[in-house]
């Protein structure tokens, strides 16, 4: 499924809850630079480890997620993780393991400029430690074709706060980010309070929200809440994407924060990965949802 619509109808819009597929990525033509498209792809929540009922092929659709994202033509520009590779474990050597088998598994995607970052089953139990062990740093900045991409680390802390330290760290890099550069912002969980009570939010997230808000062009997406979510505050435009593992439900639309069970007629439904086009020539832009098999074998 495809949706292109222009940014001004997206605002109109946003506020009827009426916009599936929609993203803040538009009109990022920088005056004096050439305008380069290109498309990223989104994977997120694959709880490598879990074992359950929800998802009786738990073993298999990251493996489809990745055949299915080598199918793709032309490839992605590169691939983002957010959050929650694995599945938490109290074993420090079982977390390693899986892990390490994520890695092997991943190794497989034909792109291999891969950005990765923790969700809270990855590194609220050890501060991150294993995690940055076998990827590398839970924050950090990356540029492509004039686009600046900021990856926040809000799970390291078991508070589930980005913290006083990386927010100071925040507010450097912005100083230095021009008023005309196009930010996206990478988290696993939600910078503002979806659903505080299943844990959908960031303690201090509305914090990292001001700090970017004098920047006119930002766009937020991360993962964490299993399922399609489009949320603005002010003019930055948040989206949650869909999990590799099992869907959860909408928010508060239950007592409990429980997933859905599985469909064997529908045996992935809500369960995939999304592409992301930006279309610096024009003002248009573009974000795809695809299912975990398309392409697999």
């Amino acid at each position: 499924m495809k949706h292109t619509i222009k940014r001004r109808d997206f605002l109109k819009m946003a506020g009827l809850g009426g916009i599936v597929y929609a993203s803040g990525l538009a009109g990022w033509a920088r005056a004096g630079t050439p305008a380069e498209d290109f498309y990223f792809v989104q994977m997120s929540d694959a709880h490598w480890g879990f074992e359950g009922p929800p998802n009786p092929d738990a073993r298999g659709t990251l493996p489809k997620a990745v055949a299915a994202v080598n199918s793709l033509e032309p490839p992605p520009d590169f691939i983002v993780f957010t959050g929650d590779l694995t599945h938490t474990t109290d074993d420090p050597a079982e977390r390693r393991k899986r892990l390490r088998e994520f890695k092997g598994i991943i190794g497989g995607l034909r792109v291999k400029d891969v950005h990765f970052m923790p969700g809270e089953h990855d590194a609220s139990l050890d501060k991150g430690a294993a995690f940055q062990e076998f990827f590398g740093d839970t924050h950090y900045t990356f540029d492509h074709k004039g686009v600046h991409f900021i990856v926040l680390d809000n799970v390291s802390d078991p508070a589930g706060k980005i913290g006083d330290a990386q927010l100071a760290w925040l507010s450097s890099d912005l100083a230095k980010t021009g008023a005309d550069v196009p930010i996206v912002v990478f988290t696993h969980r939600p910078l503002f309070d979806l659903y505080p009570q299943w844990d959908w939010a960031t303690r201090d997230g509305a914090a990292a929200v001001a700090l970017l808000m004098p920047h006119p062009n930002v766009t937020v997406f991360y993962g964490h809440i299993h399922q399609e979510n489009h949320h603005l505050t002010g003019h930055i435009a948040h989206h949650a994407a869909r999990s590799l593992i099992y869907p959860l439900p909408a928010p508060g639309s239950q007592p409990k924060r429980l997933p859905v069970p599985w469909d064997a007629a529908h045996p992935y439904r809500g369960l995939g990965f999304r592409e992301t086009g930006v279309e610096q020539a024009g003002r248009d832009f573009e974000l795809q949802e695809f299912p975990v098999q398309r392409g697999a074998s």
